[in-house]
């Protein structure tokens, strides 16, 4: 019998969303009468098992991560769990939105292939992807402090959730039937200036399942960060970054010649400005940017199970979570300002250069209304008004009822979901464009030097603050799955057994700009003030999984999948997988599997806008080689942030892939488990947008991406954008860009050691290999290499080891944690951007009923990132996709278990 209810329970965990095929395989194994007597209630939301033994181990690679190893490792954010990953190649992390529209965000990136290829699931379900952009979920919505574990599957699983879990798939799970509280505190505190952190929460939970029939539990939690600001680490003084035309006192140009006054003093007589070697300055930015932004974030989650009868189970789950993040950059800058030499009523502008070679007369064609000849180009930076900020609230809401038990021979489980994700970005520090650029053309702003009091009255009443655009993105779902045995039809001594399920959802998304504020602004951020974006789905998917014992050694199982989608069509996509251990100490396991991911609702419908390039280039036809040619000003052409087009295409096709794992779990000594699985992914019709990078590189091949405006032009600033006669810009809408293809070896080791009168050792490691990284920027183009080398907007480590080194006795417990990533070729061929190691120790002391404490130190020798000359970000002087500026922290956690 009990045999019996494990397949059950265990095939009716495969399609609960939180669990994988790999638990078809368990019930024939030894099982240590601590599994038997933990199996009904531990594997209700597991994916897989690799841990410990060898018989734990299934055909599928996941790893399992326990949250209370992860707290006493100083983490407190699922941010920081993804950096710890070896099989995470890089990730979109709370920096990044610096400069960029991300409401904040932070995603999951495995293999590298994307985040929006990397499912994340809570308690085996998904969560709304984020508003802005609708690609993926927002880690930072993950309630940190309730987690139980952390499993990751390393393998595609398209076949078993649908879209997206084409890299593999991440489960958050949260604790379940807990009782008692716990109530808990941090502090983080680096050694250098800047970036303090702070974190409390508190869990409890009433009711026993078993006893009372009834569970409820509350986990609260709150987390604040402090800035470390551009002035707060010297990365930036690696070299000149952020580099803008765009200057104070400002750079001007008549025709082909340019200037600026402090060029005379060779620039640097002013804050931030080195000469740009042609009569001009050039403005390095970097220093006012932040390393890390600040921000808080909250979330409570409620969940409620209650027992029905013996043998059905109703639960109930809500999650409410914000994360609010503000974000420092560089004051306002004005690339497409005209000064007039003559003003309104006859007299001269004070503030008129008086360069010899200016011409009192000079005109252009297609001058704009209520410029005199003699005017100036002019290319300024509003200081007055300060560095911008910007505020992205992030707020997600889930609501989960679920019912599950047995019905005859069938387990069943069903639940109805609710996701949304809202974002609103808020700015501060900007100004009205339209005043500047009349308060430039008329005499009363200097952009040359101080204000007088008129002109910082001016200014001062030009100052905006307000919202810029809102998101929000809701989805709701239903789905139903049952497991059953089916006999033993080959006589291997165990069952034959059969899920099947459906599942129904109805997406939708919609984006607005705030038109009156946006109107004022667009000049800085490029945010079209009539844009609008929304869009909506229905999907209905059926699948299928039957797990059949061949030998007494081998299990082969095979599943299928189909899914159609509203807006562009269906799609099939089988798995097959086989489990093969000839003696105890050896397991060989392996999978293969087509997938996909559909585009997402952003991708399709999203508005076309303008904004800068994140990087500063020359014009392949003005700025031929570098040099400006005759009739084209060097300040307009040769090192700008040009204006490019982002948004849509309806024409979308899905990212279809495949997928193939094979692997080894062996144990050659006792308490030694040592595994190696090899991986492969195949990628087509990638949806993405090309780099500028690549745009820039190969004029000639991309030439139908430059969009000139009448004058032969490409626009520096996004006023210059509100009518296709006046933009130039290159085209980066999204796209069907081709292929990708990549190959590797995860390698895993534990071994535990007794140590008499001393407690345990335990030594852990997880080493990513990459064998192979190509990319093609266009269907059937070449491949582009990108393993150990910057190409396209980032890299792809070869080698990625995460070690640790754990020892307890008693009530006390100390760990040394080592993180490591292979050096690469840089954005600058030049420059080879080193290895990258850091350790982390601590010691905790923790009662299972009372006082805990742990301390501890991150980045135990305070190593600094390694230089980068990247631009993809806008912190300068390293890649903070990859590497951490915080520096050495120590950190403190005390608890108390009642």
């Amino acid at each position: 019998m009990f045999k019996e209810k494990l397949m059950a329970r265990t095939l009716r965990l495969v399609f609960s969303g939180g669990a994988l095929v790999a638990g078809f395989s368990l019930p024939y194994q030894a099982a240590s009468a601590q599994d038997a007597a933990q199996a009904p209630v531990a594997r209700v939301e597991i994916t897989g098992s690799a841990i410990k033994r060898i018989d734990a181990e299934t055909s599928v690679p996941v790893t399992i991560i326990k949250a209370d190893d992860l707290k006493k490792e100083g983490i407190t954010t699922i941010e920081q769990v993804m950096a710890n990953l070896s099989v995470s190649q890089s990730q979109t992390g709370t920096s990044q939105a610096v400069g960029a529209s991300t409401g904040g965000a932070a995603y999951a990136d495995l293999r590298g292939i994307g985040a929006n290829k990397t499912l994340v699931l809570l308690n085996g379900r998904r969560l709304a992807n984020n508003a802005f952009d609708s690609s993926a979920p927002d880690l930072n919505m993950i309630p940190f402090a309730a987690l139980e574990r952390v499993e990751v599957l390393r393998d595609g699983a398209s076949a078993l959730y649908g879209s997206d879990a084409v890299g593999g798939v991440i489960n958050f799970i949260t604790r379940k039937d807990f009782q008692g509280g716990v109530v808990s505190a941090g502090l983080d505190s680096p050694e250098h200036a800047g970036g303090k952190s702070k974190n409390v929460n508190a869990a409890f939970g009433v009711g026993s399942l078993e006893n009372d029939g009834w569970n409820f539990s509350a986990v609260l939690d709150h987390q604040e960060q402090k800035a470390i600001g551009g002035t707060q680490r010297d990365f930036n003084t690696r070299y000149a970054g952020g580099l803008s035309s765009s200057t104070y006192p400002a750079n001007y140009y008549q025709g082909g010649a340019s200037a600026n006054p402090a060029a005379a003093g060779g620039c640097g007589t002013y804050a931030n400005l080195i000469s740009n070697g042609s009569g001009g300055c050039t403005m390095t930015t970097s220093s006012y940017v932040d390393y890390v932004p600040k921000s808080q974030r909250d979330s409570a989650l409620l969940r409620g199970t209650f027992k029905l009868s013996n043998e059905h189970e109703a639960g109930i789950e809500y999650l409410r979570s914000r994360s609010v993040v503000t974000t420092q950059i560089a004051p306002v800058p004005y690339g497409g300002l005209v000064m007039n030499r003559t003003l309104a009523d006859g007299s001269l502008n004070p503030y008129y250069p008086t360069d010899v070679g200016l011409d009192p007369n000079y005109t252009e064609s297609g001058s704009a209304a209520g410029v005199n000849p003699g005017f100036l180009h002019v290319k300024w930076r509003d200081l007055v008004n300060g560095s911008r900020q910007d505020k992205s609230t992030n707020d997600q809401q889930r609501f989960v009822s679920s019912l599950q038990g047995t019905l005859g021979a069938w387990d069943y489980n069903t639940a109805f979901t609710w996701n949304q994700n809202k974002v609103r970005q808020d700015l501060s520090g900007y100004s009205d464009g339209d005043m500047i650029s009349a308060g430039v053309l008329n005499g009363i702003i200097n952009p040359f030097g101080a204000q007088s009091a008129t002109g910082q009255a001016y200014l001062e009443g030009a100052a905006l603050s307000g919202t810029l655009q809102t998101a929000k993105g809701t989805t709701t779902g239903l789905d139903f799955h049952a497991s059953r045995e089916l006999g033993d039809w080959l006589g291997a001594g165990r069952a034959a057994a059969v899920a099947l399920g459906v599942q129904t959802s109805y997406e939708k998304f919609e984006s607005a700009a705030n038109t009156e504020f946006a109107q004022k602004v667009v000049a800085s951020t490029g945010v079209d003030p009539n844009s609008y974006n929304a869009g909506s789905r229905h999907v209905n998917a059926a699948y299928a999984e039957l797990n059949v014992p061949i030998v007494k050694s081998l299990d082969v199982t095979a599943s299928v999948r189909a899914d159609k989608y509203s807006d562009f069509g269906s799609t099939f996509n089988p798995k097959v997988a086989f489990r093969f251990q000839p003696r105890q100490d050896v397991l060989l396991r392996g999978s293969f599997s087509t997938g996909f991911r559909a585009p997402s609702l952003y991708e399709i419908n999203a508005g076309q806008s303008y904004t800068n390039t994140a990087g500063t280039y020359d014009d392949p036809v003005n700025c031929a080689g570098g040099t400006a040619v005759s009739g084209k000003a060097a300040a307009a052409n040769c090192g700008q942030q040009f204006q490019a087009l982002t948004g849509g295409n309806t024409n979308l096709a899905p990212e279809k892939s495949k997928n193939a794992t094979l692997g080894v779990v062996f144990e050659p000594v006792k308490n030694l488990n040592l595994g190696v699985d090899l991986w492969a992914i195949q990628l087509k019709h990638t949806i993405g947008t090309l780099s500028a990078d690549d745009i820039f590189a190969d004029p000639v091949k991309y030439a139908s991406l430059y969009h000139r405006n009448s004058a032969g032009d490409l626009s520096v600033d996004g006023s210059a954008c509100t009518s296709v006669a006046t933009c130039g810009y290159i085209d980066m809408r999204t796209q069907n860009l081709g292929g990708t293809m990549t190959n590797g070896a995860d390698l895993t080791a534990s071994y535990r050691l007794r140590l008499p009168s001393y407690g345990n050792l335990a030594l852990s490691s997880n080493t990513t290999y990459v064998h192979k990284y190509q990319y093609q920027t266009e269907e059937g183009g070449n491949w582009n290499d990108n393993l150990g080398v910057y190409s396209g907007s980032g890299v792809i480590f070869r080698w990625q080891n995460t070690t640790n080194l754990v020892w307890n006795m008693g009530e006390w417990s100390a760990g040394l944690t080592g993180h490591y990533k292979s050096g690469y070729v840089d954005a600058d061929p030049a420059n080879h951007v080193g290895s990258y190691s850091t350790f982390d120790t601590y010691v905790a002391w923790t009662q299972k009923k009372g006082i805990g404490i742990t301390a501890g130190v991150r980045n135990l020798a305070d190593r600094k990132p390694p230089l980068s000359y990247q631009d993809y970000t806008f912190q300068a002087g390293y890649d903070p996709r990859y590497t951490d500026p915080t520096g050495r922290t120590f950190y403190v956690r005390a608890s108390y278990a009642f």
